[in-house]
This record gives structure tokens, sequence and C-alpha cells, in this order.
């Protein structure tokens, strides 16, 4: 084996800006927005007490659950 180089140990040499990196920053740009446009309390109340959390919060946890259930399901279909 041969040691590394300064060339090729930066991967795939993608650079500062390279299409991974700011799709992740738009990403976590969008995030940002969503979280400070929804940050008022709202009430939610599911087979029990009433519970305020901030809007966005309910929404994050709502899709996890939704993705959680998705990947579930397609985990079944493959066995």
């Amino acid at each position: 084996m041969s040691p590394k180089t300064s060339e090729s140990a930066g991967g795939n040499g993608g650079g500062p800006a390279s299409p991974g990196r700011i799709s992740i920053a738009a990403l976590a740009l969008i995030t940002l927005i969503f979280v400070f446009e929804n940050r008022r309390s709202t009430k939610i109340r599911l087979l029990g007490p009433e519970v305020t959390m901030p809007l966005w919060m309910a929404l994050l946890g709502t899709g996890a659950i939704g993705g959680l259930c998705g990947a579930y399901a397609v985990r079944k279909r493959r066995s």
C-alpha cells in the first residue's frame, strides 16, 4: 500500500462548493426558515391530555412518525 498524498486525501476533490455541500446548506437554510415561520404555539390533543408545543415541533414529530411508518412498509414489502 502506498501512503496517501495530499491530492488523494481529499476524497472526491469537490472543493468547498461541491454539489453535496450546496444541497446540505440549502436544506439547512430551508429548515431554519420553516422553524422561524412556525414558532407560534399550538394545542394538540390525541386520546389524552392537551399538550401545547410550537407548531414546528408538532409538524416535525408528525413527519418523523410518517417517515418511520413508510420505511417500515417498504422494508416489509422487500422481505
